[in-house]
């Protein structure tokens, strides 16, 4: 099991470091276009992305998700086939979608209305990114990790400089339409060659039977995952419904923390499910639980000091990044950096393997409709920062729920669910790292310049948080040794 989940490890890593320069090409997208569009079109902006967001975590029904049950243990033929039924269904949900958010539904929200001005562009553009976003799961289901990210690197740097440029020589938000509509066809494109080269093009396509399992297993999990996804970005709608442009695309920018965590989570994730399915398939629950602990720890490692710099520094980040325009989303970064260290402790992938998809969907339903009223309330009382507040609290309730379900069905004790002491140690020592550095930084640096801080405070959280977490197992491997 060590030198499998070595193996392991280093697939994770690798998933994240490829996921790491995506996001980074992500972050940096943004960073450009602030510079090249005015505060309400780069809300404008902000906001398509919101609906991207929105139709993918309710029309995808968790088809793609499913793959990681059913390829690992299928045949060749099997797995063409579940292959084809995912590439069919989000072909007929893009279509569905594309037609729901065009400029001709009359019962389109509010807060949509601004991107009507751009006609077909938006529906054309969210239906071929339903269509593609197999590509972003399918090589890595199918353990081929270079090819997943060839394609994520490169079609990554293709969307940051095709629309970084377009945006800096335009200024014009329907020429980045147009771009990011040329860059998902290229995606899509390489999604059917993948398919061809890997698993084949031919029958069988479809059988009433198989699909009807896959999406049985798919729609609970898929329903709750909308719920979830909806959860995330309720406080979003919020913000979207109740400001103006301008703070909507502050707010949003906030946000963003989410996507550093999703980044390790989901890298972490997908390079540990095929193997945990193969085992939970043979039996082996007990070896299933673990390597989801130590995957849980090894997450924490690399993203609790990221979440303390983050709450620490909050409003140097923002205006180093996005320019003081948008420094009023400090307070709901730090709000968000506190509610994403529970996502530390992953459970989707047991939820997964012990279908309890049900009981997930009727959990993130609850926590839906808690993160709305709160995110309402907050909003109305508090300004942006009241608005993160609903998601936050949702993310603890729904961990809380999960964890005891998965302790009952497994027989595990709640203690024992996860390496609580790993994760408290790094945790405690990230909030202290961020605090140190805080304070130097505080003491020394008052009235530089944002930059210079951001600089500083880094060094100094990932110096202390390095030199004591060395100091932590070294000091745990003598007393390891001395008890042998």
């Amino acid at each position: 099991m060590s030198a499998s989940f070595d193996a392991l490890r280093r697939r994770a890593l690798s998933l994240g470091a490829v996921r790491g320069f995506d996001h980074a090409m992500q972050f940096l997208l943004p960073v450009v276009l602030v510079r090249c569009l005015d505060t309400a079109t780069f809300g404008e902006y902000r906001l398509l992305w919101l609906v991207i967001g929105t139709v993918m975590a309710v029309a995808t029904l968790n088809m793609c998700g499913t793959l990681f049950f059913f390829l690992p243990r299928s045949s060749a033929p099997r797995k063409r086939l579940y292959v084809h039924q995912t590439m069919l269904y989000l072909a007929l949900a893009a279509l569905v979608c594309a037609a729901a958010i065009g400029p001709w539904n009359p019962l389109l929200p509010p807060a949509v209305r601004p991107l009507g001005e751009y006609g077909l562009l938006v529906p054309a553009f969210v239906a071929l990114w339903v269509a593609a976003i197999l590509l972003e799961h399918l090589p890595t289901i199918d353990e081929r990790i270079a090819w997943q990210a060839y394609a994520t690197l490169g079609l990554s740097a293709l969307r940051t400089l095709v629309v970084g440029a377009g945006a800096w020589a335009s200024g014009d938000l329907r020429v980045v339409l147009w771009l990011l509509l040329a860059v998902v066809a290229v995606k899509l494109a390489l999604l059917l060659v993948y398919v061809q080269r890997r698993h084949g093009l031919g029958r069988p396509w479809f059988e009433r039977a198989a699909f009807a399992e896959q999406f049985r297993h798919s729609a609970p999990l898929g329903l709750s995952n909308a719920f979830f996804g909806l959860r995330g970005q309720s406080d979003q709608w919020v913000a979207a419904s109740l400001f103006a442009l301008s703070s909507f695309a502050a707010f949003s920018v906030a946000a963003l923390v989410g996507q550093v965590v999703h980044m390790f989570r989901v890298s972490v994730l997908e390079a540990l499910l095929p193997s945990m399915s193969r085992l939970q398939a043979s039996g082996d629950v007990a070896g299933m639980m673990d390597m989801n602990r130590r995957g849980n720890v090894l997450v924490a490692t690399l993203l609790f000091p990221l979440l303390a710099f983050a709450f620490a520094f909050a409003g140097e980040l923002i205006t180093v990044v996005y320019t003081a325009s948008y420094a009023e989303a400090a307070p709901a970064v730090r709000l968000y950096a506190l509610g994403q260290a529970a996502l530390v402790v992953e459970v989707g992938s047991l939820v997964l393997l012990l279908r309890q998809g049900a009981f997930l969907l009727w959990v993130t339903a609850c926590a839906l409709g808690l993160s709305v009223a709160v995110s309402w309330f907050g909003a109305q009382h508090f300004g942006l920062a009241g608005a993160a507040a609903g998601s936050v609290l949702a993310i603890y309730f729904d961990r809380a729920l999960t964890l005891r379900r998965i302790a009952r069905l497994t027989a595990t004790r709640f203690g024992e669910l996860q390496d609580w002491d790993a994760l408290a140690r790094r945790l405690v020592l990230a909030a202290l790292s961020a605090a140190l550095a805080w304070a130097v930084v505080a003491q020394f640096l008052q009235g530089a310049a944002p930059l210079l801080r951001l600089a500083v405070g880094a060094g100094v959280l990932g110096a202390a948080y390095v030199a004591t977490s060395l100091r932590g197992t070294l000091f745990g491997l003598r007393i390891s040794k001395g008890q042998t």
